[in-house]
Protein backbone atom coordinates (compact mmCIF):
# COMPACT_ATOMS: atom_id res chain seq x y z
CA UNK A 1 0.00 0.00 0.00
CA UNK A 2 1.35 3.21 -1.27
CA UNK A 3 1.01 6.15 1.31
CA UNK A 4 0.79 9.15 -1.33
CA UNK A 5 1.94 11.86 1.45
CA UNK A 6 5.42 10.62 1.37
CA UNK A 7 5.86 10.68 -2.16
CA UNK A 8 8.55 13.03 -3.25
CA UNK A 9 6.94 16.00 -3.84
CA UNK A 10 10.28 18.38 -5.23
CA UNK A 11 8.37 21.03 -6.89
CA UNK A 12 6.53 21.84 -3.24
CA UNK A 13 9.66 22.02 -1.48
CA UNK A 14 10.95 24.18 -3.78
CA UNK A 15 8.33 26.47 -3.58
CA UNK A 16 8.56 26.29 0.28
CA UNK A 17 11.77 27.02 -0.38
CA UNK A 18 11.14 29.64 -2.66
CA UNK A 19 8.28 31.97 -0.36
CA UNK A 20 10.55 31.57 2.53
CA UNK A 21 14.05 32.41 1.39
CA UNK A 22 12.27 35.57 -1.21
CA UNK A 23 9.93 36.33 2.03
CA UNK A 24 12.57 36.77 4.84
CA UNK A 25 15.12 38.48 2.82
CA UNK A 26 12.43 40.84 1.15
CA UNK A 27 11.67 41.86 4.74
CA UNK A 28 15.12 42.80 5.01
CA UNK A 29 14.99 45.37 1.93
CA UNK A 30 11.71 46.27 2.74
CA UNK A 31 13.39 47.46 5.88
CA UNK A 32 16.25 49.47 3.94
CA UNK A 33 13.49 51.23 1.27
CA UNK A 34 12.12 52.67 4.29
CA UNK A 35 15.30 53.47 6.52
CA UNK A 36 17.51 54.26 3.91
CA UNK A 37 20.70 53.00 3.01
CA UNK A 38 23.06 55.43 4.88
CA UNK A 39 24.60 52.79 7.18
CA UNK A 40 25.53 50.16 3.47
CA UNK A 41 26.97 53.36 1.79
CA UNK A 42 29.15 54.09 5.76
CA UNK A 43 29.87 50.56 4.76
CA UNK A 44 30.91 50.92 1.33
CA UNK A 45 32.75 54.38 2.42
CA UNK A 46 34.93 52.80 5.05
CA UNK A 47 36.07 50.18 2.65
CA UNK A 48 37.08 52.54 0.06
CA UNK A 49 34.25 51.43 -2.37
CA UNK A 50 31.74 54.31 -4.00
CA UNK A 51 28.39 54.68 -1.97
CA UNK A 52 26.28 54.43 -5.21
CA UNK A 53 27.37 50.16 -4.76
CA UNK A 54 24.67 50.35 -1.93
CA UNK A 55 21.75 50.35 -4.24
CA UNK A 56 22.57 47.40 -5.46
CA UNK A 57 21.21 45.81 -2.09
CA UNK A 58 17.87 47.39 -3.29
CA UNK A 59 18.30 44.52 -6.26
CA UNK A 60 19.76 41.55 -3.71
CA UNK A 61 17.48 42.21 -1.05
CA UNK A 62 14.23 43.38 -3.06
CA UNK A 63 13.85 42.81 -6.77
CA UNK A 64 15.32 39.69 -6.70
CA UNK A 65 13.33 38.28 -3.71
CA UNK A 66 10.25 39.32 -5.04
CA UNK A 67 11.20 37.20 -8.81
CA UNK A 68 11.81 34.51 -6.40
CA UNK A 69 8.51 34.48 -4.72
CA UNK A 70 7.12 34.83 -8.52
CA UNK A 71 9.09 32.02 -9.72
CA UNK A 72 10.39 34.35 -12.51
CA UNK A 73 14.15 33.77 -13.66
CA UNK A 74 14.58 31.75 -10.48
CA UNK A 75 18.22 30.88 -11.31
CA UNK A 76 19.48 34.16 -12.18
CA UNK A 77 17.45 36.13 -9.30
CA UNK A 78 18.76 33.39 -7.12
CA UNK A 79 22.55 34.13 -8.37
CA UNK A 80 22.11 37.69 -7.40
CA UNK A 81 20.82 36.92 -4.29
CA UNK A 82 23.84 34.84 -3.40
CA UNK A 83 26.25 37.51 -4.60
CA UNK A 84 24.50 40.28 -2.68
CA UNK A 85 24.83 37.69 0.50
CA UNK A 86 28.61 36.86 -0.45
CA UNK A 87 28.88 41.13 -0.69
CA UNK A 88 27.22 41.45 2.79
CA UNK A 89 29.76 38.31 4.20
CA UNK A 90 32.69 40.31 2.60
CA UNK A 91 31.97 43.62 3.84
CA UNK A 92 30.70 42.81 7.07
CA UNK A 93 30.95 39.79 8.40
CA UNK A 94 34.54 38.28 6.99
CA UNK A 95 35.77 37.97 10.69
CA UNK A 96 32.96 35.95 11.57
CA UNK A 97 33.33 33.22 9.20
CA UNK A 98 34.64 30.65 11.79
CA UNK A 99 32.94 31.96 14.93
CA UNK A 100 30.08 30.86 17.23
CA UNK A 101 27.41 33.18 18.16
CA UNK A 102 25.96 34.07 21.95
CA UNK A 103 23.35 31.14 21.70
CA UNK A 104 25.92 28.08 20.37
CA UNK A 105 25.02 28.53 16.53
CA UNK A 106 27.25 29.64 13.75
CA UNK A 107 27.81 33.37 14.14
CA UNK A 108 26.61 34.24 10.65
CA UNK A 109 23.77 31.53 10.21
CA UNK A 110 21.05 33.62 9.14
CA UNK A 111 23.66 35.13 6.19
CA UNK A 112 24.33 31.14 5.76
CA UNK A 113 20.81 30.15 5.35
CA UNK A 114 19.84 32.81 2.77
CA UNK A 115 23.17 32.41 0.62
CA UNK A 116 22.85 28.40 0.92
CA UNK A 117 18.76 28.72 0.25
CA UNK A 118 19.31 30.91 -2.95
CA UNK A 119 22.30 28.86 -3.74
CA UNK A 120 20.47 26.03 -3.96
CA UNK A 121 17.91 27.82 -6.11
CA UNK A 122 20.04 29.08 -8.37
CA UNK A 123 21.14 24.94 -8.94
CA UNK A 124 17.52 23.34 -9.08
CA UNK A 125 15.28 26.28 -10.21
CA UNK A 126 12.03 27.49 -9.07
CA UNK A 127 10.01 24.23 -10.05
CA UNK A 128 6.65 23.18 -11.53
CA UNK A 129 5.17 25.73 -9.04
CA UNK A 130 6.82 28.95 -10.96
CA UNK A 131 5.67 32.03 -13.33
CA UNK A 132 8.36 31.15 -15.61
CA UNK A 133 9.63 27.70 -16.63
CA UNK A 134 10.94 27.81 -20.16
CA UNK A 135 14.17 29.65 -20.06
CA UNK A 136 17.68 28.59 -18.67
CA UNK A 137 17.34 31.39 -16.44
CA UNK A 138 14.41 29.47 -14.49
Amino acid sequence: MKIRFLEKKNDIGLLILRLSVGVMMLLHGISKLFNGLGGIQSILASNNMPEFLSYGVLIGEVVAPILIIVGLRTRLSAAVMAFNCFFAWFLVHRGELFSIGAQGGWAVELLGLFFFGSLTLMFTGGGKYSASKKSMWD
